[in-house]
């Protein structure tokens, strides 16, 4: 398997118990900025790029095998045992793979509003939007937003697509590899993890109650395949509740190692 190695942002806290955060589609590390900081009060924290996203190296699959693997050879890279893993969206769908194939090497899990199971399309519009968006025409970030307004109509989403748009020498590129993760779209909205598979370390879910990512129907899906899970809802976000909600976020975050595993928030 040709595993890249993963570019990442080193947030500090040297000595204390390893924690690495993994974005969601469309993200990279740079999500995690403002809370990864906060993060080293009780964490050495590592916040990664995987494959096709930021800084990492672009390759033309990432199946959950792979992105799996990627994450296993970052920790190799860094000497890392004992790892505290948290994952936003596809970033939870990858560290619940992870955490399967690998248990030894983690020693907790904390997964951010995406359930173990398969989705149905999303971000098409988004997808739709960046790729007929004409790079060679832009003048600035403000024409590139203009053009996909009418596609991408939420302000927000419009400005996270664009932290991916890069100024190259006298025009713009998309620093994702854009290709691919169209490309890969139906593979990265399957279940990341078997029918039957069990994680049974301690594990939180942290949820948006103004998000669909998770239904309460989803429960009992968590419960199968991790049975020390403990779900937490910050009532109100929306499917990223590390930047709608960052406090409430952190308390939950610092509440995983500190509370009855049978417990339900």
């Amino acid at each position: 398997m040709n595993t890249p190695k993963l570019a990442y942002r080193y947030f500090g806290g040297e000595g204390k118990p390893p924690l690495v955060l993994i974005h969601g589609l469309l993200g990279s590390s740079r999500n995690w900025v403002s809370a990864g900081k906060a993060l080293t009060d009780k964490h050495e924290v590592f916040a990664i790029d995987l494959r096709n996203h930021g800084d990492s190296p672009h390759r033309g699959s990432m199946d959950y095998a792979e992105l799996a693997s990627d994450v296993l050879g970052f920790l190799d890279e860094h000497n890392l045992e004992g790892v505290h893993l948290l994952g936003h969206s596809l970033g939870g769908k990858v560290a619940m793979r992870v955490a399967m194939e690998s248990p030894e090497r983690i020693a907790s899990l904390i997964i951010v509003d995406i359930s173990p199971r398969e989705y149905p399309p999303y971000h098409q519009r988004d997808f739709d939007a960046m790729n007929t968006l004409p790079l060679k025409e832009i003048t600035s970030r403000k024409d590139a937003e203009a053009r996909i307004a009418e596609m991408v109509p939420d302000w927000g989403q419009r400005q996270f697509l664009l932290t991916n748009l890069i100024r190259k020498d006298d025009h713009f590129e998309w620093g994702i590899n854009l290709r691919a993760l169209t490309d890969q779209r139906d593979v990265m909205r399957s279940n990341s993890i078997a029918a039957e598979g069990v994680y049974a370390g301690a594990t939180t879910f942290i949820l948006g109650g103004q998000s669909r990512f998770v239904l309460p129907e989803d429960w009992r899906l968590i419960d199968r395949h991790f049975p020390k899970a403990r779900i937490e809802v910050i009532n109100e976000s929306g499917h990223n509740p590390h930047i709608e909600k960052r406090e409430d976020f952190l308390a939950a975050v610092f509440r995983h190692h500190d509370v009855d595993r049978s417990a339900r928030v």
